[in-house]
């Protein structure tokens, strides 16, 4: 194809002559120092615990706060009538109340038994009090992926020393899972998005429903 006489770039050719541009534009500019990372002042282990209590709130999840002798029970009120629940392999038995029919994920459960899950019951890597973020980085206590994207339900129990204050505490935390290969999933409440007409849908891209429960040290 032409235009007038001249043909038209094929989309390699394109991106070269962009690039080029570009590079020539840049060439000798002295390279700008980058802005210094914003630093929040320091809030005490109270503080980051209420502030990540309200950032949860606030994305329209549930929020629990118990000592470890009651996460049974919490872990019971928070499913409700949900009884198919899935369990990651290496969550402690001993948090979970009786009477469920649980669906241990060893060996891997197929998509189609996480489907038919009325819920998944999880650990976390750490969290984050600013942003009211929750990280797995699909350890023994999360287990791989499909298991908090699939069910309509994410329990996740949090333990008070997972909580720290900023982003970038939580990176350095998972730091070491990264290097190993392990994925990285953040939760900032149930799963939510938009179309153009900005109807919002919920439960898309993973559980509609997030319920957050704080053990205690």
């Amino acid at each position: 194809m032409t235009a007038g006489n001249r043909p038209f770039p094929s989309t390699a050719e394109a991106k070269l002559e962009m690039l080029t541009l570009i590079n020539r534009a840049i060439a000798g500019a002295e390279q700008q120092p980058l802005p210094p990372y914003p630093v929040s002042a320091p809030l005490s282990p109270a503080e980051v615990l209420h502030q990540f209590e309200d950032r949860i709130l606030d994305y329209k999840a549930a929020f629990t706060r118990v000592p470890a002798g009651e996460v049974a029970r919490a872990i019971g009120a928070a499913l409700g009538g949900a009884r198919r629940v899935v369990v990651p392999p290496g969550l402690a038995a001993a948090w979970l109340p009786g009477g469920l029919d649980m669906l241990r994920d060893d060996p891997p459960l197929s998509h189609a038994d996480l489907d038919r899950a009325e819920a998944v019951v999880t650990g976390c890597a750490v969290a984050v009090s600013e942003t009211g973020t929750i990280i797995l980085d699909h350890g023994p206590d999360q287990g791989r992926r499909a298991l908090s994207l699939i069910p309509d339900l994410h329990v996740c129990l949090v333990r008070e020393e997972q909580v720290v204050q900023t982003v970038r505490q939580a990176v350095d935390a998972v730091a070491s899972g990264v290097r190993a290969g392990r994925p990285l999933t953040w939760l900032s409440g149930g799963s939510a998005t938009s179309d153009i007409e900005l109807v919002r849908v919920e439960g898309v891209h993973g559980p509609r429903r997030l319920h957050v429960i704080v053990v205690e040290a």
